[in-house]
Formats: C-alpha cells, sequence, structure tokens
C-alpha cells in the first residue's frame, strides 16, 4: 500500500514540476504516474551501473557529475515514453533538482518508514 502511494505522490510531484518548468511537458497524470514508475525502475537497475563506471569522473567532479548522470535518467524516459518530453539536458538537470527538492517536503510528510526506539 505504501508503495502505490509513494507512486502516486510521485506521479503528482512530477505533474507539478513539468507544470513549473516551461522545457518539461508531460501529456496527463496517467503519464506522470509512468514517468515516476519508470524513473524508478530506471534509478534502481540502470543508474546504479552507470554510477559504477563513472565513478572516475565523479570523483574528479566532487559528485557534480551526478547531476549529469541523473539528467541522463530522466532523458532516457523522456526517450521511452511518449508523453513525456524534456528540451534537452539543462531542463532534465533542474527537473531532477525540483522533483528532489518536492521529494524531501514530501518525504518528511509522509513519514519514515522504520520504526524509532
Amino acid at each position: 500500500m505504501r508503495f502505490l502511494i509513494s507512486l502516486l505522490v510521485n506521479g503528482l510531484l512530477v505533474y507539478l514540476a513539468a507544470e513549473i518548468l516551461p522545457g518539461v511537458a508531460v501529456a496527463g497524470y496517467m503519464e506522470a504516474i509512468l514517468v515516476a514508475l519508470l524513473l524508478g525502475f530506471v534509478n534502481f537497475f540502470i543508474r546504479p551501473i552507470l554510477t559504477i563506471l563513472t565513478l572516475p569522473i565523479t570523483i574528479i567532479t566532487l559528485g557534480l557529475f551526478l547531476l549529469v548522470l541523473n539528467g541522463a535518467m530522466v532523458l532516457l524516459v523522456d526517450w521511452l515514453l511518449d508523453g513525456f518530453s524534456v528540451d534537452g539536458m539543462f531542463w532534465a538537470i533542474i527537473f531532477t533538482i525540483i522533483l528532489a527538492i518536492f521529494n524531501l517536503f514530501t518525504g518528511g510528510l509522509m513519514g519514515d518508514n522504520k520504526k524509532k526506539s
């Protein structure tokens, strides 16, 4: 149940971020949910492999290359879904930053899954 609520909230956040940013467009709320689902899938399966492969450049840039990697994941989702459009790497990076900020606030509202002792 928590996964479903998290997916719906992330879909809403994707939709809101697309409304705020002029370089990002999503066709509707269902597409936003698909974007959230696919971003989660890509970040779970593909991003760790790319993070390991790009570790030297990430270390040289003191972690800033991870922003580029996140933007690339968004562009991959853009390429895979027809109802989602990002105008370029700049907007993809800004989109990931906005999503991270939104998730920071909603993560605090939804609470943590761990029991506190």
